[in-house]
């Protein structure tokens, strides 16, 4: 077992690392820049290196300058959260060129997977179903004859993709070409990437990922099912575990093809696969997350198991110590992601100082967080400020409980998205586990019945 570890990354989920690492008796390496100097993680950690100035370019982003605190720290291994370094193949390949764990699956997993015209073609290949789409496309007529052939609506996906970010939707043959065009260019800018390819879109959809813990010696766990359908802008703002709309003959399905897929590409540590699922309980590949996800902590509510304890002991060599028959679903668990956004404003994020800050209690409450009152929030990073978990035994009582814990929560001094979970919370379409990836668009913001 690693003795110290490095966190490269910042916030709750930084915050969530350390104190796993104190319950597991590890030292730990908290990293941060100058804005975030006075941050909570900076002062849980056993030790805390600056790297860097605001931009996160220059620090959090900044692999030599975290490689060398890890060395300076004599720390063995690093853990690199969600976001930031994450699922970047070079940084994941140095660290283990430079004798460090990288607390995650190898570098060369990363790479295949994070090309997500290369993950399609492994998920088929590994008896995944995949949305019918194309390979990279790089001449345009040529993707207009694709195009045509798979029929419309359908996507241009950036290969390199990711967040949102990379996709253009083309509901017409005679907007093809100019929206191929932008999604490229838009691929380039983020990515440096300007792969695209084509992907039928799938409307009335679910959007469900199945979460796995895989060992370094061929033991492959799935811990059920998360529905992540309520989003704005392809950003998940809610996470319910288990979803309303699987059958356990489908739930079965999707956790024993994942776990095969696991499998069949030689997967280590934690993942999560995405699918989409149509109203008839179809269901295809979307994407491979080779990390921790964010919504993990509903996952560890239902199954009592800490998901990052075990990438920690499964990156140090030791075995997964239960199996298959041994996970089991007890109750429900909802998310609710707390953003520092004006949803008045079109959401706009915003920073401030907390002037004042009161975090829910009682039975299975949980709330992640980088808050504390006199906190400044900077205005360099993510809109995301907390995490609301809550626990219980039935869905209809875990959406109360989830409402009273929202209107428990206060913070001041910030405008946060709050009362925009309450009124989720309080649609009939979610209230009936209805919902797809376009109930924000189409059903947010009705006026609720008397």
């Amino acid at each position: 077992m690693f003795s110290k570890i490095l966190i490269a990354n910042r916030g709750e989920i930084a915050l969530r690392i350390i104190r796993a690492c104190k319950e597991m008796g590890i030292a730990t390496v908290a990293v941060f820049s100058t804005a975030d100097e006075n941050s909570l993680h900076v002062s849980l950690a056993d030790e805390s290196i600056c790297i860097g100035p605001a931009a996160v370019t220059d620090s959090y982003l900044n692999i030599s300058a975290i490689l060398s605190a890890a060395v300076l720290t004599g720390a063995e291994a690093i853990h690199p959260g969600y976001g930031l370094l994450s699922e970047n193949p070079k940084f994941a390949r140095l660290c283990t060129q430079c004798g460090i764990a990288f607390i995650g699956p190898s570098w060369e997993i990363i790479s295949k997977m994070g090309d997500k015209d290369q993950a399609r073609a492994t998920m088929a290949a590994a008896g995944v179903p995949i949305v019918p789409g194309t390979d990279i496309i790089s001449e345009p007529d040529e993707a207009h004859r694709k195009a045509d052939e798979i029929g419309y609506p359908l996507l241009v996906k950036a290969r390199s993709g990711g967040g949102g970010k990379g996709i253009r939707l083309v509901e017409r043959t005679e907007d093809f070409l100019n929206e191929y065009s932008l999604a490229r260019q838009e691929a380039q800018n983020a990515f440096n990437d300007d792969g695209v390819y084509l992907e039928k879109f799938l409307t009335r959809v679910k959007h469900i990922e199945i979460q796995l813990l895989c060992d370094q010696h061929q033991h492959v766990v799935a811990l059920g099912e998360r529905e992540c359908s309520v989003q704005r802008k392809n950003q998940k703002l809610l996470e319910e575990s288990p979803s309303p709309s699987l059958t356990p003959e489908v739930r079965t399905a999707m956790m024993e093809v994942s776990r095969q897929a696991a499998l069949a590409i030689g997967y280590e540590n934690a993942g999560t696969i995405e699918f989409l699922m149509d109203p008839q309980g179809h269901f295809y590949f979307m994407e491979m997350n080779t990390r921790l996800q964010v919504e993990h902590p509903i996952t560890e509510m239902v199954t009592g198991v800490d998901i990052v304890k075990w990438q920690i002991r499964i990156a140090s060599g030791l075995p997964l110590t239960f199996g298959q028959e041994d996970v089991h679903i007890q109750g429900h668990a909802i998310e609710c992601r707390i953003n520092a956004e004006n949803p008045l404003l079109d959401f706009r994020p915003n920073c401030g100082t907390i002037d004042f800050l009161h975090v829910p209690g009682g039975p299975w409450v949980r709330f992640d967080t980088l808050l504390y009152q006199g906190y400044a929030i900077p205005p360099y990073y993510d809109s995301m400020v907390g995490k609301l978990i809550v626990h219980s035994k039935t869905r209809e009582l875990t959406i109360r409980k989830m409402k009273a814990a929202l209107c428990e929560l206060v913070i001041e001094g910030i405008d946060h998205t709050s009362q925009v979970q309450l009124d989720i919370l309080s649609q009939p379409l979610f209230i009936s586990g209805d919902y797809f990836t376009d109930f924000m668009e189409n059903e947010f913001g009705k006026p609720l019945p008397e």
